[in-house]
């Protein structure tokens, strides 16, 4: 299944892009990277005979994969042109969820607080911000625990004198 796989995969990846990676996956399925356009297409096997799990992704920054966003599973006897076409489909709409449209991308940096028309956001906020009227300090070890831990240290040391230094005339 692997090697049919595989020469599907490569007909395949020279269908699409000109520019392309095709290895093999750890479940057995071969994957074709088109780096030049942050896609990703894997041919895997579904258990079925000259069938194959089609999936497709993006990829983020720093080369790793994104988990795919479509799959279907696909005849291997059909052609490569119908395959193609599949793979075409699948990666255009894996393009429309990852890209939102120009007018989309506008509106998002905005937002429209009443009375506040055209306000822009601040980008990069967390989640969960510090406290207001409170700077925030880097994380120091406290005075605290300084004290305990010389009271363990102290307690280790008095029960190591009473078995070891502190006997009758020794």
């Amino acid at each position: 299944m692997y090697t049919q796989l595989r020469e599907t995969a490569d007909e395949l990846a020279g269908v699409l892009w000109r520019e392309h990676t095709v290895y093999r996956e750890r479940g057995g399925g071969v994957v074709i990277r088109g780096d030049h356009v942050r896609r990703w297409i894997s041919l895997g096997p579904t258990g079925g005979k000259d069938q194959a799990l089609l999936r497709a992704g993006r990829l983020l920054d720093g080369g790793t994969t994104a988990p795919a966003r479509t799959e279907v599973v696909v005849d291997l006897k059909a052609g490569t042109a119908e395959l193609a076409a599949v793979c075409r489909r699948m990666l255009a709409e894996v393009a429309a969820v990852a890209e939102p449209a120009p007018a989309q991308a506008r509106r998002a940096g905005r937002t429209s607080e009443p009375g506040k028309p055209g306000k822009e956001r601040k980008p990069g906020r967390a989640a969960r911000a510090a406290r207001p009227g409170r700077p925030r300090r880097e994380r120091h070890t406290s005075l605290g625990s300084f004290v305990v831990l010389l009271c363990v240290a102290g307690v280790l040391g008095a029960w190591l004198y009473s078995l070891f230094g502190g006997g009758y005339g020794y």
